[in-house]
């Protein structure tokens, strides 16, 4: 039986991209497409509930890994492989934290995202060895990982958002809080990264390839 699939992505091409790759794999039955979380809600509530979820973590208006989290909530036997442009060390341990079923790099070969599909169908996750090494690291040696890795996802979400420029009233209205939290969470990651102020949080940004 083929999987019911929805690829999410901001951009066009690449989500045609992605497309035309699944659309060659004989267990993948396309139910559609989306640009963002409210095209994908829309896009949910006309063909129902779907088997797999090819996404980017990195969408407009809400984060792919409370997206993630959000629909597996509702979803438990949905798969999800994320699909991103960030190198595996930085994001994909968040993934799979979160639930997901895979992680790849928008830089690999087409070849490796129908890898990552027919190890989904087999029941498995799909782990390339530099997100195996990335695991691996960060059980045997959480406390002493980068800076960044300290952080708990929201506080993860409002690093990138200070770092891209945006206002701390911006951020509470893009992750739907209270500027006083918001103001909470940039005093934590400050502390926890032990930075001073929103520059040194961007240049790090920056460097480690955080945002775009």
């Amino acid at each position: 039986m083929a999987l019911k699939t929805i690829v999410v992505d901001d951009h066009a091409i690449v989500r045609r991209g992605i497309v035309q790759i699944l659309s060659e794999h004989a267990g993948i039955e396309l139910a559609g497409e989306a640009g963002d979380y409210g095209q994908l809600r829309t896009l949910l509530r006309r063909v129902g509930e779907i088997d797999l979820l090819v996404i980017d973590v990195n969408l407009p208006g809400k984060d792919g890994i409370d997206i993630l989290k959000t629909l597996l909530a509702e979803m438990p036997r949905l798969k999800v492989l994320v699909v991103s442009m960030y190198p595996e060390e930085q994001y994909a341990v968040r993934a799979f934290r979160a639930g997901a079923a895979g992680y790849l790099n928008k830089a690999g070969a087409p070849e490796k995202l129908l890898d990552a599909v027919e190890q989904i169908i087999a029941g498995k996750k799909y782990v390339t060895p530099e997100i195996a090494q990335a695991l691996i690291e960060n059980i045997i040696t959480p406390e002493q990982g980068a800076p960044h890795e300290r952080l708990s996802d929201r506080e993860f979400q409002t690093l990138k958002l200070i770092a891209t420029g945006h206002r701390l009233s911006d951020i509470a209205e893009a992750l739907a809080l209270s500027p006083k939290t918001v103001s909470v969470y940039r005093a934590r990651i400050l502390e926890k990264m032990s930075m001073g102020n929103n520059a040194e949080l961007t240049h790090y940004a920056i460097k480690h390839s955080l945002v775009e």
